[in-house]
């Protein structure tokens, strides 16, 4: 075995990307005895973890693992996938890791799972330095831009000044996927493995807000205002929550939900029900005998958000109407034709990536033995709540475990 200081070490591991799933890979890596060096290529890591942590840091979300493992999806998924991941690393393990940090959390309301402080920084400075206290070598303003096989995998990197070449026995690749580049989220990976011959599927937006084009009455009347406790279907998908209207369109949980249904829908819209919670006819009854003014009197009587009467109001071809009936049913259904997503740049997360088949259970590359990818460079995608960063620790869990095992002891 190779020595280097108090530390020894069986095989030599590099990690791409200082996001949660290159992280959460050092981490496991180290602690299972090889001598790992992350790299990344801005001037420090966890960009990614701390611009989430900006709504408090929802780590997890607390339901069963069978319930959590369908959450994610993705095309060529196999089937048992998510739930053998998550027996690895299940929400469970996630607060036990923050606990072992000296980081309590609380389940919210929602299932959501947050540290106790809301905040993400102290967690990433502790997790930070429990690796380097572990052996882990941070190799910062290191971009990558290269992979070529010998005795040992020679991975190039730009940097300051030139170019630098590292050897490594195995590489796990945790790019990132093309959400928010400023966090270094970029995609620029995805030239480098196809030029290597992995297939990559396309990045889309992914939790994303999505356009249509509001009549300008009704931006003056709602623009910023939410839509509570409604439900909201995309051909088969239905989600619930909240949606939020803004100048562009549509932002917000039930819409993020329902990304994958609208991605796969030839001209995308969605169906709002203003009053889950009523039937038509309970509707109909709390109008009583009204026999004009419908909207007006629905208002009240319904209690309709401000948002929903400006969209019932002043959306063309919507009214006026006739009849309680004609109301209550626009109500229970109202069909919103949508233009598109926002751009990459600023949705929370990505759908695309590599594309399953490319990979093999330990999720290696099955056309370069000894690479491994983990979080959202895989084509996969799930909704917030919890559930990416989840399933970024899952996948960086993976990899890292199997990539212990690959092309053991050192030379």
């Amino acid at each position: 075995m190779a020595r280097r200081g108090l530390f020894q070490f069986s095989i030599k591991i590099a990690i791409i990307g200082g996001g949660p799933a290159g992280l959460r890979a050092a981490e496991v890596a180290a602690a299972g005895g090889a001598a790992v060096t992350l790299f990344e290529a801005r001037p420090a890591v966890g960009r990614k973890f701390l611009v989430a942590g900006r709504g408090g840091l929802n780590l997890t979300r607390a339901e069963p693992r069978e319930e959590c493992a369908t959450r994610y999806t993705g095309p060529e998924q196999p089937d048992d996938l998510w739930p053998s991941l998550l027996a690895e690393f299940d929400a469970e393990a996630m607060r036990k890791w923050a606990a072992d940090l000296g980081v309590e959390t609380f389940v919210a309301t929602n299932g959501r799972v947050y540290p106790r402080d809301l905040k993400a920084a102290p967690l990433l400075r502790r997790w930070v330095q429990r690796q380097r206290v572990a052996g882990v070598t941070f190799a910062v303003r290191h971009r990558w831009i290269g992979l070529r096989a010998g005795a040992r995998w020679q991975v190039d990197f730009q940097v300051a000044g030139g170019a630098h070449t590292f050897e490594a026995d195995a590489v796990i690749l945790a790019l990132g996927g093309g959400s928010w580049p400023q966090t270094g989220s970029d995609g620029a990976w995805i030239s480098v493995l196809e030029k290597l011959g992995v297939a990559i599927a396309p990045l889309q937006p992914a939790n994303c807000g999505w356009e249509l084009s509001w009549p300008a009455a009704l931006l003056a009347q709602a623009e910023g205002l939410p839509l509570k406790n409604i439900t909201a279907r995309a051909g088969q998908t239905t989600a619930a929550g909240e949606l939020l209207v803004t100048r562009y369109g549509l932002e917000g949980g039930a819409i993020y939900q329902l990304g994958p249904a609208l991605r796969a829908l030839p001209e995308p819209e969605i169906v709002i029900d203003f009053k889950p919670a009523h039937t038509v006819g309970q509707l109909l009854k709390k109008l009583g005998n009204c026999s004009r003014n419908f909207l007006a009197e629905a208002r009240s009587r319904w209690r309709l958000s401000d948002a929903a009467f400006a969209i019932l109001e002043n959306l063309p071809g919507r009214g006026p109407f006739t009849s309680a009936a004609s109301l209550a049913a626009r109500v229970k259904g109202f069909g919103l034709k949508l233009t598109g997503p926002r751009p990459l740049a600023e949705a929370i997360s990505s759908a695309g990536g590599v594309r399953w088949r490319e990979l093999d259970a330990s999720l290696m590359l099955r056309r370069l033995p000894g690479i491994f990818v983990a979080g959202e460079m895989i084509d996969w995608d799930a909704p917030t709540g919890g559930y990416l960063i989840q399933g970024c620790f899952a996948t960086g869990t993976r990899a890292a475990r199997r990539a212990l095992t690959w092309r053991r002891p050192l030379r």
